[in-house]
Parts: structure tokens; sequence; C-alpha cells
């Protein structure tokens, strides 16, 4: 954290430095994301001195929530709904794409 920081930028960096690590991140990279977050919001809240177009202009992070992360959009990869089938003994699963996987899957719940 910059020097100065507000005692509520401290915790807000310790929030997103904790929830990366429970994510899987490693503790570079779990702090790496806290500062830039926490500093993105420094800019958009006019406590930093200095702000790129992008940090004062785009949605805030709160706001976008992972949207652009990519994940979600299109649901389990093939290897996640293939390790699944292979868990509940369905057969001909190495021979299935991803549709196929998916709905025996779903035949196999009911």
């Amino acid at each position: 954290m910059p020097a100065g920081s507000s005692p509520k930028r401290e915790r807000q960096y310790e929030h997103i430095k904790e929830s990366a690590r429970d994510r899987g991140e490693s503790p570079g990279r779990a702090k790496e994301i806290a500062a830039r977050t926490v500093n993105k919001e420094r800019a958009r809240s006019g406590e930093s001195r200095t702000a790129s177009r992008s940090s004062t202009q785009d949605m805030s992070s709160g706001e976008r929530g992972g949207r652009r992360s990519g994940s979600g959009s299109q649901g389990p990869t093939r290897d996640q709904l293939y390790n699944e089938a292979r868990q509940r003994g369905i057969e001909g699963r190495s021979h299935m794409n991803k549709d196929e996987l998916r709905r025996a899957l779903d035949d196999r719940k009911g």
C-alpha cells in the first residue's frame, strides 16, 4: 500500500488480498491484484496524485464483478465435464464433445 493510505483502503487491500489467496492465487499475485484494485479505486475517488484515463473512466471493479474474466459465460469446460462424467462412471465419455458430455450428465441427474 502507498504511504499515507487511509485505514479504509488498508482494510480493502487486506480483504482483496485474502480473497485472492482463498481463490488459490500465489501470495505475490494476490498482493498485486489487491494493490492494483485499491490503487484504481483511489484514483477513481480522487485520492491519488495521478490517474490514468482507464482508471477514472472505466467501470469500477465492484461494478464489473468479474465480467471480463471470461468465466461463467460458457459454463464448465469440456475437461471439467469429462472429469465429472468419469467420476459418475458414464460410458463412452472419451468420444463425447462438450455438449454431449453435458447432456449425459444431465440425463444421469434425473
